[in-house]
């Protein structure tokens, strides 16, 4: 019989360690000579990333042994960081960011220590003509954190000096060679566009010294964005782009000729926030593994059809997609089962993992069953949404209370929330708070015109459909309005910390590593980087002409309005959103009565990797909830709010 007892004073067996060890898992998979081998985040070893490698027994081992972090920091989010050619493993370490080969057994760089510490970096590692690797090379170049320049470059596997094989763009990825040797294609792109927004597709000749002769663009432009390509024959590429609006499969040819495979209003691609990332496996026959926002799909050219695989792992990543002789291999996950490496036979949906759910995976029973929502905003916009109500089989609420809720925004802001297995929330949902995450206008998933709804709209729309879902489940009598809160890291840090100081919807707000100032955010306000410094441009206008904009619409701007309590939560070394917005933002409520923390934690970049972090961040958010929406928290530490 379900004890009663308040919402947030739950009882629960998913503890903040349980969803720190559900904090890494598998990315970057890939096939190496019929084997399965993949990059796996480790929070109980520091943050580590691992190579690993399946057997053929079953299990799984350790190709590299720490302190071996295959990870880098190319657009600070990374990219491919590890390729296997002609019997060498090739990889990325974290330490210094240079480019290393594994070979009998021995581990020898391949690239010179730079000048100043990660100071040159490398990433999404592609095989290159024989004896050489092709990468993206980022290299600092003066003080700022915009100083930077780019390449694509050979790294020949004997450890010679590395070569330019193209430069004159800002941005560079998915360097790949023809079957024949005779072409190369490439993409690039530069400020202020995102790669979302618009890139280009590159082909040129391989001269029989390898170097490129002149390059032409094939596809894309500065309203498409193409974000995954691969040859398919000497003289024809399968292309994912959106000239229509929609990140459809192309086959292009070298002549010119452009065929969209299966033309669908829907997204079968996705933002490259890493370089590398991949959303479709060609499986023969005219048949390809495609993600279906997020979701596996089969596109099948002889009908132009998209037909989801009907199986319970919903999310697929676009880490790593992969034909085998036994069906599709890639890493899934769904809302009963955390994200894994899989093997799975489309025409059954059967599948088999190659790594096992965490020991500590909570019974089913505590986990949220999340439901797919749409909501309609003032503007009469749907705004879809995953709503994780409280779960706990234990107990029930007092009657007529109704409980708090935290509205979730995702990170990006062109990014995405689904409904996967997400611990984190478990934590809160099995507690009795209720979890809600919104994919607002500018989120991917639901093509560009739905993506570019946030264009020089960024603080508005995001802010007003967040509010707008939590101000519908109030009115449905699902949530308690005097209990809303409303949670993000980065953009999402932007959009929590927007809503606590310029709309009195909620009554706390957590922030992590966040935007705070868009003036400072930009290349000139040196905030940021490279990456992302002109981002603002089409989100907010661009700078100086729009500086108002960007001065209003600034939490920073704002610190006296707040709504109430706030949480900030901040990585010292993120150099994404470095800590001195928040610093600022904080020194700002110092004195002014407002409730607020903040916890800064070393040896953290942009989101939380070690598991001692993840612990403490976890439970310094329940206890403040507890604090500001009124219910005891005993079983984790009391955070102490300053005022």
């Amino acid at each position: 019989m379900p004890r009663i007892s308040p919402h947030g004073t739950w009882t629960s067996p998913v503890t903040a360690a349980d969803a720190a060890a559900a904090g890494g898992g598998a990315q970057w998979l890939a096939a190496v000579d019929g084997a399965l081998w993949w990059a796996e985040a480790r929070p109980a070893e520091g943050g580590r990333v691992a190579l690993v490698r399946a057997l053929p027994g079953g299990g799984a081992e350790d190709v590299l042994p720490a302190p071996w972090n295959v990870r880098n920091r190319v657009h600070e989010y990374g990219g491919r960081p590890w390729i296997a050619v002609d019997g060498v493993v090739v990889f990325t370490h974290w330490a210094d960011q240079r480019v290393y080969a594994l070979k009998n057994g021995e581990v020898a760089a391949l690239t010179p220590e730079p000048a100043t510490p990660q100071g040159v970096r490398y990433g999404d590692l592609r095989p290159g003509r024989e004896g050489e690797v092709w990468a993206v090379r980022e290299r600092s170049t003066g003080p700022r954190r915009t100083d930077i320049s780019r390449e694509l470059v050979a790294i020949p596997l004997n450890g010679s000096a590395e070569r330019v094989l193209a430069e004159g763009h800002r941005f560079f990825t998915a360097p790949q060679l023809s079957p024949d040797g005779a072409h190369a294609a490439w993409l690039a792109w530069d400020h202020p566009a995102m790669p979302w927004d618009g890139t280009e597709l590159f082909v040129a000749p391989v001269a029989a010294d390898g170097s490129f002769g002149e390059a032409r663009v094939l596809a894309g432009g500065p309203e498409v964005a193409v974000c995954q390509v691969a040859w398919e024959t000497a003289d024809r590429l399968l292309v994912l782009a959106d000239p229509d609006g929609w990140w459809n499969l192309h086959r292009i040819g070298l002549d010119g000729s452009a065929v969209n495979l299966a033309p669908v209003e829907r997204e079968l691609g996705g933002p490259m926030w890493k370089l590398g990332t991949s959303w479709f496996a060609p499986l023969g026959s005219g048949k390809h593994a495609v993600l279906d926002s997020g979701k596996l799909a089969i596109l099948d050219e002889s009908d132009g059809s998209v037909t989801r695989v009907e199986t319970e792992l919903t999310v697929w990543s676009s880490s790593g997609l992969v034909a085998t002789p036994d069906g599709i291999a890639g890493i899934a996950g769904g809302p009963r089962h955390e994200s894994a490496v899989v093997v799975l036979d489309p025409d059954t949906g059967k599948w088999r993992a190659l790594t096992p759910q965490p020991a500590s995976l909570p019974p089913a029973e505590y986990l949220p069953v999340p439901q797919e929502r749409v909501f309609t905003g003032p503007d009469g916009a749907e705004i879809p949404a995953y709503v994780f109500p409280p779960t706990n089989p234990d107990f029930v609420a007092p009657e007529g209370e109704l409980p708090p809720y935290v509205v979730h925004v995702h990170g990006g802001p062109t990014g995405h929330s689904d409904e996967s297995l997400d611990l984190d929330f478990a934590y809160f949902t099995s507690r009795g708070i209720g979890v809600v995450a919104v994919n607002y206008g500018g989120s991917t998933g639901y093509g560009r015109a739905f993506r570019e709804r946030l264009r020089e709209q960024w603080g508005v729309v995001d802010v007003r459909d967040c509010a707008a879902v939590a101000e519908a489940l109030v009115a449905e009598g699902i949530a308690d309005r005097a209990r809303l809160g409303i949670r993000g890291g980065s953009a999402g840090g932007f959009t929590s910390a927007a809503s606590i100081t310029m709309t009195r919807t909620y009554a706390a707000a957590t922030v992590k590593f966040p935007i705070l100032d868009f003036t400072g955010w930009t290349g000139e306000g040196g905030e940021t980087h490279d990456f992302e410094s002109q981002y603002l441009v089409s989100m907010v206008g661009p700078y100086p002409e729009a500086a108002e904009r960007y001065r209003e619409r600034s939490p920073m701007t704002h610190v006296g309005s707040l709504a109430g309590p706030v949480l900030f939560l901040q990585g010292l070394e993120d150099e994404i959103c470095p800590p001195e917005q928040a610093d600022r933002f904080v020194s700002e409520i110092d004195g002014s009565g407002i409730p607020h923390a903040y916890l800064r934690f070393e040896g953290e970049q942009h989101g939380f990797r070690k598991a001692e972090t993840i612990v403490a961040a976890l439970e310094a958010e329940l206890s403040f909830y507890g604090q500001v929406f009124g219910f005891e928290t005993p079983d984790v530490p009391r955070l102490e709010l300053s005022r």
